[in-house]
């Protein structure tokens, strides 16, 4: 019976580019009483390893928190799978903005003390006595009322780089630490403001609510769904997003884009960015944000000494990292000494007369126009529809407009990133061609791989 990963995630990836199936990024928890966690565990390894699930997912007797990734055609199996279970009856489960056929390599499930560790001690703390949950438009009504309080409830690396607008964003590297931050900054509040407050996809927010009322916060309101749901329920009903930048997620994509707001800074020369990186070095492994140039500079490290390891010989830098514990110290980018620019500033204070302009929507608009001016003008052509690893062939189906031989092409993508290249052959329809037009596919050489949700531009002049 097999009840852990047989396969490596290099192995994996590959499999998954041979399958050529488009794969679900989803996330759902829920609050119960499980009396016996580890065989919870086991069942639903055994019942979703079949299914080509794939993903992080920690239960403990309060319940489940699950981030995973699966085939498109296994969705209602696996939905099958959690409903069998009462207390998942109906659950909610939070489909990502963004796909990424790699957001996920193994499948882990590990039994935890808790779904979310909050360091309280407290048997009189009942976690389903939650705050009134709220749905995207009451969420913006919410915001404009001058009586409320609204509060990110993730962690500093989180918020940096997008977040709602007037949002308290306490400088914690962990949820245990900002519940008694909050408590104490709010304390003179609890019976005439109104407590909002948002996660990522609902599960702090839902325990933060419990707390706050049960430590005496009389209008208590959460975001359902968090982040996720919210830019969910914005777009299928055209609403105004609140929320600006990039939300970050916890998986191979480090983020997905909500808005085209640039809320934070590289933290290596401070110029506007948003792209999460972890160090190079393996044995420093720090998450980071870096900009292109400085991810070229710097080799995609967080300092000069770590560049000076990865060009160790192998045998070499097992020895240096060997006996080092990294844990938390990870996502302590912001407080790195190694890092110039170490805490988060507005792009905008690096503007000259546009200081006083941050947060506002006028300033907002400025930083669009100032982004605009060092796009790339393209046009959209089609999307990835396979990779073949073995001669690095990248399959296209081309949806708009034509490309040619000699056309200058961009590829975008979550993981791909940016990456230009001239077409200087390729096959339409299996064919050798020198043209290919909207319904054809197309097939070409590529130096690096590609992925299902990847986009195709024709770079324009």
């Amino acid at each position: 019976m097999q009840l852990y990963n047989t396969l490596s995630a290099e192995e994996r990836a590959i499999m998954i580019d041979d399958a050529g199936k488009q794969r679900l990024t989803l996330s759902f928890y829920a609050y119960a009483q499980i009396q016996n966690p580890s065989q919870f565990r086991n069942d639903l390894f055994l019942a979703w390893n079949p299914l080509g699930v794939l993903g992080r997912i920690y239960v403990a007797h309060e319940g489940i928190n699950a981030q995973l990734s699966l085939p498109a055609d296994n969705f209602y199996a696996f939905k099958d799978t959690i409903e069998a279970y009462g207390f998942m009856k109906g659950i909610r489960l939070n489909i990502a903005v963004e796909h990424d056929d790699h957001s996920f390599l193994k499948l882990t499930v590990k039994v935890r003390d808790k779904i979310v560790a909050d360091g309280l001690v407290d048997e009189t703390f009942d976690v389903t006595n939650i705050g009134i949950h709220l749905k995207a438009k009451e969420f913006n009504d919410l915001l404009e009322d001058p009586n409320t309080i609204v509060v990110d409830m993730r962690n500093h690396y989180e918020s940096e780089i997008g977040h709602f607008t007037k949002a308290i964003k306490p400088d914690v590297d962990t949820f245990r630490e900002s519940l008694p931050i909050i408590e104490e900054q709010l304390a003179e509040h609890k019976q005439d403001k109104k407590l909002l407050m948002y996660c990522t996809g609902g599960i702090r927010c839902e325990k933060a609510s419990a707390y706050f009322k049960h430590k005496g916060f009389e209008n208590v309101y959460q975001l359902e769904g968090g982040i996720i749901e919210y830019t969910r329920q914005v777009k299928e009903q055209g609403l105004e997003s609140k929320f600006i930048g990039k939300n970050f997620v916890f998986d191979h994509r480090l983020g997905e884009r909500i808005t085209d707001d640039i809320v934070s800074q590289c933290h290596q020369c401070g110029k506007p960015c948003d792209v999460h990186t972890n160090c190079a070095n393996e044995g420093c492994h720090l998450l980071f944000i870096q900009c292109e140039e400085c991810a070229s500079a710097m080799e995609g490290c967080c300092s000069s000494a770590c560049v000076d390891i990865i060009h160790l010989p192998e045998e070499e830098q097992k020895a240096v990292r060997r006996g080092i514990k990294n844990g938390n110290m990870i996502f302590k980018k912001g407080k790195s000494e190694v890092l110039t620019f170490k805490n988060n500033q507005d792009p905008l204070a690096l503007v000259p007369n546009l200081t006083e302009l941050a947060e506002t929507k006028t300033a907002r608009r400025v930083a669009t126009v100032l982004k605009k001016e060092t796009k790339i003008k393209k046009q959209y052509i089609g999307k990835g529809t396979h990779f073949f690893p073995k001669p690095s062939v990248a399959q296209f189906l081309i949806e708009e407009g034509e490309i040619k031989i000699g056309d200058k092409v961009l590829i975008k993508g979550t993981t791909t990133g940016e990456q230009q290249m001239i077409i200087e052959e390729m096959f339409v329809n299996d064919i050798d061609a020198t043209i290919a037009t909207s319904g054809d596919t197309c097939t070409f050489k590529l130096p690096f791989r590609i992925r299902l949700s990847d986009k195709l531009y024709k770079v324009l002049d």
